[in-house]
């Protein structure tokens, strides 16, 4: 009988760095350990220079971009730009849920007033509460002459229950609110969506 060759171990070799590269890219959302580990060895593929470059890149994020402290959207600049109002309708007021929603509205070009950033929909059973979304904040902007606060938050569940509950505590003040138009995929994110059919959901808007 044939004898099998002594004990060997058959463990991938270990690359600590490319370790350490993969499981901070595994962090990310969408993104798996094989995932992370294919995207660090194509960044090794690069020339020196490109991962360089990242690695600034990755290093200004961390130090110069900052929440700004009125809308909570992310800038280099407190107040952001937005905010500053510089050629901007200071009297429309929209609502969305996250960061990259504002990115989305702004590539229709058919937005051109204020922000307000939530950072999440309602969700009791994740222990997410109006606490949580900040509308105490909300209502102190709403101090300011605003005419018109457009909902523009997910069309799903938690965002059409946000958006329900924000009417309800906005009615008092007297301002017009509207909730963008449900041209939208449900269950879809704003920020997946196209600009067309975002801008038609804008336009289309309806007084609630």
């Amino acid at each position: 009988m044939k004898q099998q060759p002594a004990g060997r171990d058959f463990r991938p070799l270990s690359i600590p760095a490319v370790e350490a590269v993969s499981r901070q890219l595994a962090k990310l959302p969408g993104i798996g350990p094989r995932m992370a580990q294919r995207l660090t060895y194509a960044l090794l593929k690069r020339e020196k220079k490109e991962i360089e470059q990242l690695i600034h890149a990755l290093h200004s994020l961390a130090n110069d971009v900052l929440r700004c402290a009125v809308c909570g959207n992310y800038a280099q600049t407190d107040p952001c730009p937005v905010c500053k109002g510089e050629g901007r309708n200071t009297k429309i007021l929209c609502v969305v849920e996250q960061p990259q929603d504002v990115q989305a509205i702004e590539r229709t070009g058919h937005y051109n007033g204020l922000y307000h950033i939530l950072g999440a929909a309602l969700s009791p059973i994740d222990g997410v509460g109006p606490e949580e979304i900040g509308v105490t904040k909300l209502l102190q902007r709403l101090n300011d002459p605003i005419e018109e606060v457009i909902l523009a938050t997910n069309p799903t569940m938690e965002g059409d229950a946000t958006a329900l509950y924000l009417q309800e505590v906005i009615k008092p003040l007297h301002i017009k609110v509207t909730r963008i138009a449900r041209g939208l995929p449900s269950g879809s994110d704003l920020e997946y969506a196209d600009e067309v059919t975002l801008a038609l959901a804008f336009s289309s808007r309806a007084e609630m």
